[in-house]
């Protein structure tokens, strides 16, 4: 039976899990290291087994900093990582013609004017971040294969880049559990098209850490991004936090269509905080390496995280782990008072081995967190799961469900 704050359709084809969390935790770690078991919940905590939240490692990888990796942080050691996923991850994109750099080039700058080569093999870090520096107020279009080092890239106020056809950033070989491929960062009006990240996770010579990112998106406001694909990345995709330098100053009015995340270690998305984020039609798949190993996670660091406007149209997770979309609140309640808004529209996930769709983790112990989260029309093969969730909190409202039998 669901909590007396729990409204859905079909409600004979929806169950609970009540598993004791620290619990599940452990056995999905025990599941991805190679265990063999399977658990049958998303799961809101880490790699490393311990009931933190992704966030709280976060803050305490960086020690309460911006957020950005330092590049003499310390390899964690040299064993070669598995580049094995649950599906091969989406293949690299084909060349661009010899007409695709010219192609809509009015009001451009290319990146191979400031000597990006582009070539495969050159670390073009230094070469991009000189191009991004010079290209604000412009649009830089990146052309040819782009390899950079895990410093990463740092994108500024009004910077609008455009990746031309078959264009790609791709990590060289690196031993580092901490890195943020394109870092947007207490900016705002920022632009990304088509832009295709490759973590390279199969070079990477670290044991362990989940800390590498595709974008990392920390207090900004107004950005757009356009079709953006993350693969292979030692982390997430995508990670959404507030700024690390402004007090209570969330990522604000974040847009993203056709988000595809493939091969992503950690999450396909991590939302630990924002205000009026949109995702249109994500793919989100293949996701398998350390815990949660969802498609998208919803996990606050503490009482500061906001959870408003948050908007997720036609969402697919696909052979994740960890399980399609996740909520977990452990660590959201205190001396502020919350409001969540967080609706899910038309989420298909008929793959995902941790379960379809999970809200868990919230204990009130007196403090006041509540609104709505939603999730309509959903196509699942696993039931709705809720766990340790305070009837007091926000309502959970699932509409037409439609599960799938297998």
């Amino acid at each position: 039976m669901l909590p007396n704050n729990t409204q859905a359709d079909n409600q004979a084809d929806i169950t609970v899990v009540n598993a004791p969390l620290a619990t599940r935790r452990k056995l999905l770690t025990s599941l991805i290291a190679g265990g063999g078991a399977m658990v049958l919940a998303a799961c809101g905590g880490g790699g490393d087994g311990t009931p933190d939240s992704v966030a709280d490692r976060w803050r305490r990888r960086n020690n309460g900093g911006s957020g950005t990796a330092s590049p003499s942080t310390p390899a964690s050691s040299a064993t070669p990582a598995s580049s094995a996923s649950a599906a091969a991850p989406a293949s690299a994109p084909a060349p661009a013609s010899s007409t695709s750099a010219a192609a809509d080039t009015a009001g451009t700058i290319a990146a191979s004017s400031f000597g990006v080569k582009a070539d495969g093999k050159t670390n073009d870090r230094a070469a991009l971040q000189a191009a991004i520096d010079g290209s604000v107020g412009q649009i830089l279009l990146i052309s040819g294969q782009v390899r950079i080092d895990t410093t990463g890239l740092t994108l500024r106020s009004n910077s609008h880049i455009r990746f031309a056809s078959g264009a790609s950033i791709k990590l060289l070989s690196h031993n580092a559990d901490i890195y943020q491929m394109m870092r947007i960062v207490d900016v705002s009006n920022v632009v990304v098209e088509n832009a295709y990240l490759d973590g390279s996770k199969e070079l990477n010579s670290a044991s362990g850490g989940e800390h590498g990112m595709g974008f990392t998106i920390m207090g900004a406001t107004n950005v757009t991004l356009t079709s953006p694909t993350t693969i292979n990345t030692w982390g997430d995709g995508i990670y959404i936090n507030d700024s690390q330098s402004k007090k209570n100053t969330p990522t604000y009015n974040l847009r993203v269509d056709n988000h595809k995340a493939d091969g992503c270690r950690r999450q396909g998305v991590s939302i630990i905080s924002g205000d009026t984020i949109t995702f249109n039609s994500p793919i989100w798949q293949n996701i398998n390496g350390t815990a949660p190993a969802c498609g998208l996670d919803f996990e606050p660091n503490d009482n500061s995280a906001v959870f408003k406007n948050i908007t997720i149209n036609s969402p697919t997770t696909a052979n994740c782990k960890g399980g399609g979309i996740n909520v977990w609140f452990g660590s959201l309640p205190g001396p502020i008072s919350k409001t969540v808004t967080i609706a899910i529209n038309n989420h298909v996930d008929t793959t995902s081995q941790g379960g379809s769709f999970a809200v868990q983790g919230l204990s009130l112990d007196g403090y006041i967190v509540n609104g709505q989260i939603s999730s309509s029309n959903p196509k699942w093969k696993y039931p709705l799961i809720v766990e340790q969730w305070d009837n007091n909190g926000p309502r959970i409202n699932v509409t037409n469900p439609t599960i799938v039998k297998s």
